[in-house]
């Protein structure tokens, strides 16, 4: 592993969070999966049966996959975000991309989707990116190349900082070794 200059540890509480919402979640999929259709029917709106129980079983296996994502960086030591000389490792989401040398950074970005700020990180070479992971990493990287334009995006929401700092190391660190590179 690259040696680290300044690195940003994963926020526990913040994920903390994330595990109980998800999980209140999960178990609101499973309440709308097991209603009955009497009581789904009597209702004025949302009426239809299929449509509540196919929204539930969709809600908790997408927040199952949260809950476990978050269980996983629970128990995760290393940084969310460590900077170094030659580049920097993202470690703070599912999508995190690892090591990514300073040499391959193009510029950074500011996206904003319902009102989540995330930074985009552009590379030289996006697939040696999204080729990274596993069928799911994959997958994700590539939403996130059409949706961002780079599959390396960064959210402070598992980081124990806030955006406006990350965004300010982020900028200074490229300012640094990015234009040496």
């Amino acid at each position: 592993m690259p040696v680290a200059e300044k690195t940003i540890p994963l926020s526990k509480t913040k994920l903390a969070l994330l595990v109980v919402g998800s999980l209140l979640f999960v178990a609101l999929g499973l309440w709308l999966a097991q209603l009955d259709a009497a009581t789904i029917a009597s209702q004025r709106r949302y009426n239809n049966p299929a449509v509540m129980h196919g929204l539930g079983i969709v809600c908790a296996l997408l927040f199952s996959a949260t809950a476990a994502f978050g269980l996983i960086k629970l128990r995760d030591d290393r940084p969310g975000l460590a900077f170094g000389p030659d580049g920097f490792t993202d470690n703070a989401s599912a999508t995190a991309a690892g090591f990514v040398p300073w040499a391959d950074v193009t510029g950074v970005g500011v996206m904003e989707f319902n009102r989540q700020r995330m930074l985009v990180v552009g590379v030289r070479d996006p697939e040696k990116y999204i080729a990274r992971g596993g069928a799911l990493k994959r997958m994700l990287g590539r939403a996130n190349t059409r949706m961002c334009g780079s599959p390396v995006v960064i959210s402070a929401h598992a980081l124990k900082t806030d955006f406006g700092t990350l965004v300010a190391e982020f900028q200074n660190r490229i300012e640094r070794h990015g234009r040496q590179a």
